[in-house]
């Protein structure tokens, strides 16, 4: 069962709109980066319950940076893959994202860039790219990888997998939020980078497994062709030709890879800064939850697997526990 939508594009280019009329009316630059902060909340907390609950443990500047970097890798992921199939042309529509993207980069703040004709939330980042010293590169990346499911391509070993999609699609991502998290000393950077990678992919294989049967149906292969050398799978097959059997494996074993992943960023935790560590460590947690119910999941594939809030509660800290009716209410 796919998710269903949450915004039309319509709600995407009209909130954009009302967001860049108000950061050009902005008293400031520091106002006009609280706007934009406060709608990026709200993109995080309508699109991802789990990622928002977990973020509510870091400290508000930091949470306020994760926020602005959701909004901008949430749109491009909903381009291609919510509303590519409703016959938006989506590759004008990535196009002026990415020159929206290379423009801000040269503005000297975030209302210069809205001026030009920027849309905020991709403005906003350009400016926390540039303020961090993240390397631009990274985005380009992602949205390399969002493109390319508007063709997708097919993946021979998990190795190819990891190269040439989950960097762009992941990894990157979690190369961005290092930026904001930080490590515990100038000698861990590399480390926490790492850490990240390992937790990035783990998060992107969980989610492989869980919608194998929605990425059938968009006509995607996110399985290594190498990881059923028994289902006769070749380049020339189709997604729709996958058996339900052959899903059932697939996700069981990307599943099995994910859980691995997990221990190995579980392991890399100390290398981030300790503000960032309880955030970073519930997400590991909340996310492992997820990827136990798929390899508990007996061969379903007709429900989308989501995790309670009563589950997700369980593998909170204790003595943070104050916060999460705080993060359920917008108040956090």
């Amino acid at each position: 069962m796919a998710a269903q939508q949450v915004w039309s594009i319509v709600s995407w280019r009209s909130r954009a709109a009302i967001l860049a009329e108000t950061v050009l009316s902005a008293a400031d630059e520091q106002e006009a980066m609280q706007l934009v902060a406060e709608s990026s909340r709200g993109v995080l907390r309508a699109y991802s319950t789990s990622f928002y609950l977990v973020t509510r443990f870091l400290p508000p500047h930091k949470r306020r940076q994760v926020e602005l970097i959701y909004a901008a890798v949430r749109y491009p992921d909903e381009l291609v893959d919510t509303f590519a199939p409703q016959g938006i042309d989506v590759e004008t529509e990535m196009a002026a994202w990415r020159r929206d993207y290379e423009r801000a980069l040269g503005c000297s703040g975030l209302q210069q860039a809205v001026e030009l004709g920027c849309n905020p939330y991709i403005a906003v980042f350009a400016k926390l790219v540039n303020g961090l010293g993240i390397p631009r590169e990274y985005y380009r990346s992602f949205l390399d990888a969002m493109e390319s499911d508007l063709q997708p391509r097919k993946f021979q070993t998990m190795e190819d997998l990891v190269e040439r999609y989950i960097y762009g699609s992941a990894t990157v991502v979690g190369y961005f939020l290092t930026y904001v998290y930080g490590s515990s000393g100038s000698g861990n950077f590399s480390a926490a980078l790492d850490c990240a990678r390992e937790l990035a992919i783990a998060l992107q294989l969980t989610n492989f497994a869980r919608d194998v049967a929605d990425d059938r149906e968009r006509g995607r292969i996110y399985i290594p062709l190498s990881m059923l050398p028994q289902s006769g799978w070749t380049d020339g097959i189709a997604a729709a030709e996958l058996s339900d059997a052959d899903l059932v494996q697939a996700r069981i074993e990307l599943a099995q890879h994910a859980q691995q992943g997990y221990a190995r960023a579980q392991a890399g935790v100390a290398s981030f800064s300790r503000d960032s560590r309880v955030a970073i460590e519930c997400c590991i947690n909340v996310y492992s939850l997820l990827n136990g119910m798929i390899l508990d999941s007996e061969g379903r594939l007709d429900t989308r697997l989501s995790v309670s809030g009563a589950r997700k509660f369980s593998v909170l800290p204790a003595s943070k526990y104050w916060r999460v009716p705080l993060a359920m209410t917008g108040l956090l």
